[in-house]
């Protein structure tokens, strides 16, 4: 399953600024996403900076990272200028991913 560019990005930055290691920092961004009715496969940098914004912050905390929401508001500022997270996909494109659930 390929990941977006968004996703990939947020994963390898809290691998660099958090104790976890690449399985923790994925797994853990994946269960944020699905909070959020998101998946990996199809998450746009503006999707990915809400949920940096939202729903990240409590996961991260729940498994021990101190100053959550820093690290949080950090990369939501930064995911916003990565390239190729689907923000040009048509509705057509949009709906025929919802509908692979």
């Amino acid at each position: 399953m390929a990941e977006t560019p968004a996703f990939d990005f947020v994963c390898e930055q809290l691998e660099e600024r958090t104790s976890f290691d690449r399985l923790e920092a994925r797994g853990t961004v994946r269960l944020a996403l699905k909070s959020a009715g998101l998946e990996p496969r199809s998450v746009s940098s503006d999707q990915m900076k809400v949920v940096l914004e939202k729903v990240l912050p409590g996961e991260l905390a729940a498994r021990g990272i101190e100053d959550s929401e820093a690290v949080c508001r950090t990369l939501a500022t930064q995911v916003i200028g990565v390239a190729g997270s689907g923000e040009n996909d048509s509705p057509e494109e949009v709906f025929a991913r919802l509908g692979r659930s």
